[in-house]
């Protein structure tokens, strides 16, 4: 690799990182919000928040990044051809092909990334947010008792929380314990937390009292307690977590077991997500030779770059709507897959053929004067004085 193409392909990838951070930050912030929902009406922590969120970054990579991709060798060409390096590059023998190699290796560095999140890390990702959630969901302290609500965990035990802190701090908490047959025990406690370590989960009750009613006894054993731990602990039992075809990873889909309940059941779901994980690397190459073949060419000052930047994102809007569209209908027929990879074998065909042929798309001559006659007439409108 030579010094323009180590410092193409530098470029291009550190405008990668940047716009896929960027891109990936904002999403994950819309999506996160979602989730808001664990920490509020569910007490759990920060840490289990950002966990849970963030492991689903990797989902969205795969996503994001032959978008990134775009954005990113648009950027460097772009930059190239304002301080008009292109034109050096023409002018001094470099074919368009032979300019759209660095821009390739940077792809490939994209398409490994893409093939191993889309193969074990997006999948383990799902994996590992579907057992926390078992966990979470399977945590009665969280989810079965609601603020102002008598919740009957079980027959003889009523529990009722008044109101549900950040943090976890339960605070107003009422035990009506009736369990055992010769005695009933009634807890008020001014707050608890919940506490979980390898002995169980309990609920760690503060500034309150007990009162212990026995069978034959005429009065109640009242006991005040400044710290008191209830067993929560066989209300806290995560359930089994069984994977769905998202949570495969990429090996298991190309060879599942033979008897493999899942793939018995939904075998056309089953094919259509691992055609989507073996394209997923594809389409960074797409997107890069759709932005090389419109803004890779050498063109004069005179030559507006904005129709080029439009159509190459028209165009791959299209194709990348056409492949989730294709990928739907795989969901139901089988072979509607197969259209999915000859749909980006042409586009990435086509494209090739555009660069290696040095065809500078532009718009036709009519539309541009029109555009330019619009424009000139919006221009004149905004700076008109006003009239006294």
């Amino acid at each position: 690799m030579g010094s323009i193409d180590r410092y193409i392909f530098r470029t291009t990838l550190v405008s990668f990182a940047v716009v896929m951070g960027s891109l990936t930050g904002v999403i994950w912030i819309t999506q996160a919000l979602r989730g808001i929902d664990l920490m509020t009406s569910q007490g759990q922590t920060i840490i289990t928040f950002l966990g849970l969120t963030g492991l689903a970054v990797p989902v969205l990579v795969l996503v994001i990044a032959p978008i990134a991709l775009m954005i990113a060798v648009a950027h460097t060409l772009n930059r190239l051809a304002t301080d008009s390096e292109i034109i050096v590059m023409n002018a001094a023998g470099l074919s368009p092909i032979r300019l759209f190699r660095p821009f390739f290796y940077a792809t490939m560095v994209v398409a490994a990334l893409v093939i191993i999140i889309g193969a074990y890390i997006a999948p383990d990702g799902l994996r590992r947010i579907a057992r926390w959630d078992s966990e979470i969901t399977a945590d009665v302290l969280a989810n079965v008792l609601q603020p102002g609500r008598f919740a009957q965990l079980e027959p003889g035990l009523t529990i009722r929380v008044r109101e549900r802190q950040p943090g976890g701090m339960l605070v107003g908490v009422f035990i009506d314990d009736a369990r055992a047959p010769n005695e009933r025990i009634s807890i008020i406690a001014d707050h608890g937390t919940v506490l979980k370590n390898d002995k169980g989960s309990f609920l760690v009750l503060e500034d309150g009292h007990l009162e212990r009613f026995q069978t034959g006894k005429q009065e109640p054993a009242l006991v005040a307690f400044s710290r008191y731990a209830f067993d929560m602990s066989k209300f806290s039992r995560a359930r089994d977590v069984s994977y769905g075809i998202r949570e495969r990873y990429l090996w298991e889909l190309l060879w599942p077991p033979a008897n493999d309940p899942l793939l018995a059941r939904l075998p056309t779901e089953f094919r259509s997500e691992m055609h989507d994980r073996l394209l997923a690397p594809i389409y960074p190459f797409f997107f890069a030779t759709v932005a090389f073949a419109f803004l890779g060419l050498a063109r004069t000052t005179r030559q507006s770059r904005n129709f080029s930047m439009f159509g190459a994102v028209l165009v791959a809007f299209v194709v990348r709507l056409a492949g989730f569209a294709l990928s739907v209908i795989a969901n139901k027929t089988p072979y509607v897959a197969g259209l999915q990879y000859l749909l980006l074998a042409v586009a990435i065909a086509l494209c090739l053929w555009l660069i290696k042929r040095n065809v500078v798309l532009e718009p036709p001559a009519r539309l541009t004067e029109a555009l330019n006659a619009v424009n000139a007439s919006l221009l004149r409108l905004i700076r008109r004085p006003a009239t006294a």
